[in-house]
C-alpha cells in the first residue's frame, strides 16, 4: 500500500470542494508573495545604500549573492525536512525569519551587518518552494492544479511588484531604514494570518517505510539519479539568471540608454511584475494541455528575448520603456504555469519536498551568480551589454524548455518514494 501523502501527491490532492482548495491556494500564495517580496527588499534601495555605505554596484550585488547562496543550500535541505515533518511549521519559520531580517537590515550600522542579515533572509526565503508545492500537490485537486500554479506564480510576481512600489516611495519620504521597517511589518502581518488560519495547511508527513521502492535507487537520495530532476534544475538555473538581471540591473540600464526619468525607474520593474501576473492568468488555462507545455514556454520566452533586444539596440522613447518592460513580463508570465506542471510530472511520488528543493535551488544559484557578472557590466557602464546579455540568457531558456520534454517522458514510470 502507498502512503497517504504519496497517493495525494500522485493524484494532485483529494477531491475537495472549490472553497477548500481556494483557501489553501490563497494562503500558500500569500506566503509565496512574501518570499518574492523579500528578494527585492534591497535592490530598489541600491541608490540609497550605495551612498550610505560608500559601496559600488558589484558590492551591492554581492549582498544578493549571499542571500541566494544561503537560500539555495537551505532550499535543498528544507525539502527533506518538509517531507519528514510536514510543511506548516517550516512555512511559519520562514516568514518569521524574513520579518526579522528586514528589521536587521533597517538597523544595520555598516555593510558587514547588511551581509550578515542577508544570511538570515536567505535562510527564511529558502523554505518556500518545497513547502508551497508540497501543500498544493497534496491539498489541491488535480483538476485545479494548473490554476493553483497560476495563482502561486501571480502572487510571487505581485510580491516582486509590491517591493519597489512600497520601498521607493517610503524611502523618498522617510528614508531607507523606515522603508525596511515597513517591510518587516508586512512580513509579520502575513505570519500572523497564517498562524490564525493554520488548520487548512495541516499535512502530516508520512513515516518512512522500510523496504519500499525508491525512485532512482535505494536511499532517500535515490531521486538524484533521475535525469529528469537535473534537466529541470538546469532550466531553472537559466531562468533565474534572466530574472535576476531584470530585477536588479535591467531597469537602470534601460534608464541610462534611453534617458528615462528617475521617477519611472521603479515603475519599470513594477509594471513588469504586474504584467507577468496577468500573463500567468492566461498561462493557467494554457497549462491544462500537457502536450504543449514546452511550446508555450518557448513562445513566451522568445517574445521576451525580442523585447530585451529592442531595448538594447533600438532608439526607444523614454515613455515607451515601462511599456516594453510590461510586454516582457506578460510574455514571461505566460510560460510559468506550464513550467511548474512540467516539474510536477517529473516528480516521483512521496518525494515532492526533496525534488522541488533540489530543482528550485537552481533559481537561487542563478540569482546568486548573475549579480556578480552583470554588476561588473554596470560598473563598466556597459548598459547595452546588460540588455543584450539578458536576451542571450532568455534564448538559452528556450533550448532548456525543450530539453524538459525528456523529463516529462519518464514521469509516468516513476516509482513511489517513502
Amino acid at each position: 500500500m502507498r502512503s497517504s501523502s504519496s497517493t495525494l501527491a500522485a493524484a494532485g490532492g483529494p477531491a475537495g470542494s472549490l472553497r477548500q482548495d481556494a483557501g489553501v491556494i490563497g494562503l500558500v500564495g500569500l506566503a509565496h508573495g512574501i518570499s518574492h517580496f523579500s528578494q527585492l527588499l534591497l535592490p530598489p534601495l541600491f541608490p540609497w545604500l550605495k551612498d550610505a555605505f560608500h559601496v559600488n554596484y558589484t558590492q551591492l550585488g554581492l549582498l544578493l549573492t549571499i542571500f541566494f547562496v544561503v537560500s539555495c543550500a537551505v532550499q535543498t535541505l528544507s525539502g527533506f525536512v518538509v517531507d519528514r515533518f510536514g510543511p506548516r511549521p517550516v512555512l511559519m519559520g520562514g516568514l518569521a525569519l524574513i520579518g526579522l531580517a528586514a528589521l536587521g537590515y533597517a538597523s544595520a550600522p555598516n555593510y558587514a551587518a547588511l551581509a550578515a542579515w542577508a544570511v538570515v533572509a536567505g535562510i527564511g526565503n529558502g523554505v518556500f518552494h518545497p513547502v508551497d508545492y508540497t501543500l498544493l500537490n497534496a491539498k489541491v485537486h488535480k483538476s485545479r492544479l494548473g490554476h493553483a500554479y497560476s495563482v502561486h506564480g501571480i502572487t510571487g510576481s505581485l510580491g516582486w511588484a509590491i517591493a519597489p512600489a512600497l520601498m521607493v516611495p517610503v524611502a523618498v519620504a522617510q528614508g531607507w531604514r523606515v522603508a525596511l521597517v515597513c517591510a518587516a511589518v508586512l512580513a509579520f502581518a502575513v505570519l500572523a494570518l497564517i498562524v490564525w488560519q493554520r488548520q487548512p495547511l495541516l499535512l502530516p508527513a508520512a513515516a518512512p517505510r522500510p523496504g519500499a521502492a525508491r525512485a532512482g535507487g535505494a536511499g532517500a537520495l535515490g531521486f538524484l539519479r533521475l535525469p529528469a530532476v537535473w534537466l529541470c534544475f538546469g532550466f531553472f538555473l537559466v531562468y533565474a539568471t534572466a530574472l535576476s538581471v531584470v530585477q536588479t540591473y535591467a531597469p537602470e540600464a534601460a534608464r541610462q540608454l534611453h534617458a528615462v526619468p528617475v521617477q519611472l525607474l521603479a515603475a519599470c520593474l513594477s509594471v513588469y511584475m504586474l504584467c507577468s501576473a496577468g500573463g500567468m492568468v492566461v498561462g493557467g488555462f494554457l497549462a491544462t494541455d500537457p502536450l504543449r507545455g514546452e511550446r508555450v514556454i518557448g513562445l513566451g520566452i522568445g517574445v521576451a528575448a525580442c523585447v530585451a533586444l529592442a531595448l538594447a539596440l533600438l532608439d526607444v522613447p523614454a515613455a515607451a520603456v515601462p511599456v516594453l518592460f510590461g510586454a516582457m513580463g506578460a510574455a514571461t508570465g505566460l510560460s510559468a504555469p506550464s513550467r511548474d506542471l512540467l516539474v510536477k510530472r517529473s516528480t516521483p511520488e512521496g518525494a515532492t519536498g526533496r525534488v522541488y528543493g533540489v530543482v528550485y535551488s537552481g533559481l537561487d544559484i542563478g540569482q546568486a551568480l548573475a549579480p556578480l557578472f552583470f554588476g561588473r557590466l554596470m560598473d563598466a557602464h556597459q548598459y547595452q551589454g546588460v540588455l543584450m546579455g539578458l536576451a542571450i540568457v532568455q534564448c538559452l531558456m528556450i533550448a532548456s524548455a525543450f530539453n524538459m520534454r525528456r523529463a516529462w517522458h519518464g514521469a509516468a514510470a516513476l516509482p513511489a518514494v517513502p
